[in-house]
């Protein structure tokens, strides 16, 4: 079980790291001025971030099939540990940005001469891949940085708050699925009530506000050199998200265990 535990762990990690790099892909997208070839190649991360959590969805959802026959067995502390790797996931794809801000600019330039995401994938060496150390860079932070970046406070408050309603929602809705086992099959399916949360949060504040940030970047040089640190604002900001997660975990569940009662 333990070895099942670990292996949930890396794929949590390879969810959240994908999606946060995609701030990587965006920016580099910018520096370039092709932000919309740079969107399209998205779907290579939303790829990698689906497989994974194809392979990982009934693998954590075991663990609360095992606590039904096993009731010492620590079905909470599982679940932490998962959101854990959330956590390191995100922590990563922190510290590789300046890198993959590279690599993803060589990339972009790569699929324009290849002319298609196949051709593009069918061209790369064994060399190639080698040579991608040369494009490594060590991330450096300097608090000071961050403070004139005109960033509304509230915005990252509430970018906190979406990405750590994301990062319990399965995980609620599963620990439910443990505190009411008559309803078991209804609360593990009631991820929406509480993603449902965070998708009109992101719909309405988050997403229109990185977009016009991007936007302004797009066609503000001066602007354009602050969108790095932005970017790094807002992946520390779901860092934290993935900490605030911890929190509300039981909450969560509570919330849904007490929600299906009614449906």
């Amino acid at each position: 079980m333990i070895n099942q535990l670990f292996t949930v762990f890396l794929l949590t990690m390879v969810i959240h790291a994908a999606e946060t790099l995609s701030y990587s892909l965006r920016y580099a997208g910018v520096k370039l001025n092709k932000i919309a070839v740079a969107l399209s190649l998205t779907g290579m991360l939303v790829l990698v971030s689906r497989t994974a959590n194809l392979i990982q969805a009934p693998l954590t959802a075991k663990f609360i099939d095992l606590a039904k026959v096993d009731p010492t067995f620590p079905v909470l502390d599982y679940l932490r540990f998962v959101i854990l790797a959330a956590t390191a996931g995100t922590g990563i794809a922190i510290l590789l940005f300046p890198s993959f801000v590279h690599i993803w600019g060589r990339v972009i330039s790569k699929l324009e001469v290849a002319g298609s995401l196949p051709r593009l994938i069918s061209s790369v060496t064994i060399q190639q891949l080698k040579n991608a150390k040369h494009y490594l860079r060590k991330p450096t932070f300097r608090l000071h940085t961050f403070r004139y970046l005109e960033i509304p406070k509230r915005f990252i408050i509430l970018n906190i708050l979406v990405t750590a309603i994301y990062t319990i929602g399965v995980m609620s809705s599963l620990y439910a699925a443990h505190l009411v086992p008559g309803l078991s099959t209804t609360a593990s399916q009631s991820s929406g009530l509480i993603n449902g949360i965070a998708t009109i949060l992101l719909t309405i504040f988050i997403d229109p506000q990185i977009g016009l940030i991007t936007d302004k970047a797009i066609h503000n040089k001066d602007y354009r050199q602050q969108l790095g640190k932005i970017y790094v604002l807002l992946m520390v900001s779901r860092l934290f998200g993935t900490l605030v997660g911890q929190l509300l975990l039981v909450p969560a569940a509570l919330f849904i265990s007490w929600i299906v009662q009614f449906i």
